[in-house]
């Protein structure tokens, strides 16, 4: 068993900090980087927030997705690609869990009617709100059925992929989290690696949940 994980993160070079410093929290070694190849020598992938995908890695037209970055989309699709083969963990926040769905053949909603966008529309920060989960999901068993948390995305999970079950919603409906039915395979669309203080529940529990998969 390994007592420390190596965990690899793929995620925009500038905004990793919080994610490795979560996966240090919880006991990891992270490997950190943009667009990286994939590490089989790592336990688990963590796949960071960030930008939308590109419709067509959906077999849709573009129906206001912003300008997707072609060399991260690939580069992604591989990592969670080999992680599931190789039967390794994978936790994907935000666009990564939109990741782990394409990869498993879903779709997304690319553009959310303005009522359901989980952002403030003037600055495109974090919307803190509530989130419903199912009782004996991953997230009702760590967060709680009913808890707040951070959103920052216009897109949302519309099939979710073969084999994920979506598990948590907004209060509009909108997916907020989702999980394999047989693969250690989970996945976030708010952001736990930046819920922090007395509104949060203790969202380390989600990696140190990970961790846990990473050393089985």
């Amino acid at each position: 068993m390994t007592l420390r994980p190596r965990v690899q993160i793929s995620g925009e070079a500038d905004h990793l900090v919080n994610y490795v410093s979560a996966v240090l929290r919880a006991g990891g070694d992270p490997v950190a980087g943009w667009a990286p190849a994939p590490d089989l020598s790592c336990d688990g992938l963590l796949l960071a927030g960030g930008g939308d995908l590109d419709p067509a890695l959906f077999h849709q037209p573009d129906r206001g997705s912003h300008p997707p970055d072609p060399v991260r989309d690939a580069a992604e699709l591989r990592l969670t690609e080999a992680f599931l083969a190789a039967g390794r963990p994978v936790f994907g926040i935000c666009r990564g869990l939109q990741v782990i769905s394409v990869v498993l053949g879903g779709t997304l909603i690319q553009d959310l009617p303005p009522h359901l966008r989980l952002f403030h529309a003037w600055d495109g920060e974090d919307r803190i709100h509530p989130v419903r989960a199912e009782r004996d999901s991953l997230l009702g068993r760590t967060l709680g059925e009913l808890f707040l948390a951070n959103s920052a995305h216009h897109q949302a999970l519309d099939d979710p992929g073969e084999g994920m079950v979506v598990t948590a919603w907004s209060e509009g409906g909108v997916p907020e989290g989702a999980e394999h039915r047989s693969l250690p395979v989970f996945g976030t669309q708010f952001h736990p690696e930046r819920m922090t203080g007395a509104l949060f529940p203790p969202a380390d529990a989600l990696f140190a949940h990970f961790l846990s998969l990473c050393r089985s």
